[in-house]
């Protein structure tokens, strides 16, 4: 069974730790027995390139993509199969992202990093911020580049769909929705509309990097067949 982590942060997002490079978030992932994972910084994947060359060292399976905040502040899994198309995903993100720069004695710093954890340069847009982008024009910016649209953990008090709206409409384009490690699936099944559920750590700490992950029987680590095998009911939590 492939055990996959979609929800990670790297030092890039400004509340991630400094110590998670992309390099070490792998390594750690390979550590607790994890075969795939997906970084997923706030509003951007400017650090999808290391974590490409990462998981080639360490023999781990990528996805690739970002934590992204929309107009109503919340925040959602924009996951995709390349490099390219989270970058394009990026750019539309950015686009939209109020033109203030980072203060990061004050929100955080955001090293945009290589694979041998050297600093290339800190982005100075204020990831933190709130783009313009409604929750469905996102999903639909997701789909038109072919990538998996997910709510990110609906159940959190803050930044969630139940928190900033009160519950799922079922109209959002959500092809997943995300439940945190804090609950248990069956105390939420009511509230998720029909749709799929994944379990990602949403670590910011290296040491959060498989509390919970994702298992299934996938024939390949793709957008494709984690639409399929969550179609079909097959990828579980861990306990």
């Amino acid at each position: 069974m492939f055990k996959f982590d979609l929800h990670i942060h790297s030092c890039l997002s400004p509340c991630g730790d400094l110590e998670c490079s992309p390099l070490a978030i792998v390594q750690r992932a390979k550590e607790v027995g994890l075969d795939g994972l997906m970084i997923a910084d706030h509003n951007t994947s400017r650090n999808s390139a290391a974590l490409a060359e990462a998981c080639r060292r360490e023999g781990l399976k990528a996805l690739f993509g970002m934590e992204l905040m929309t107009a109503e502040e919340v925040h959602c899994l924009a996951i995709f199969d390349t490099i390219e198309q989270a970058a394009e995903m990026t750019e539309s993100v950015y686009a939209s992202l109020p033109k203030r720069v980072n203060q990061p004695e004050v929100f955080g710093y955001q090293p945009v990093v290589n694979v041998d954890e050297e600093i290339e340069e800190f982005e100075w847009r204020m990831l933190s911020a709130p783009s313009r982008l409604m929750i469905r024009e996102a999903g639909e910016r997701v789909h038109q580049l072919g990538g998996f649209f997910a709510g990110a953990h609906i159940d959190r008090a803050v930044f969630s769909i139940t928190s900033q709206l009160g519950s799922l409409s079922g109209d959002e384009g959500f092809d997943a929705v995300e439940l945190s490690r804090h609950v248990r699936i069956d105390d939420w099944r009511d509230r998720c509309m029909g749709l799929p559920v994944l379990r990602n750590s949403d670590a910011h700490y290296l040491d959060g990097i498989g509390s919970i992950y994702n298992v299934a029987n996938l024939s390949e680590f793709s957008v494709s067949a984690l639409k399929e095998a969550l179609s079909a009911g097959k990828v579980s939590g861990s306990s």
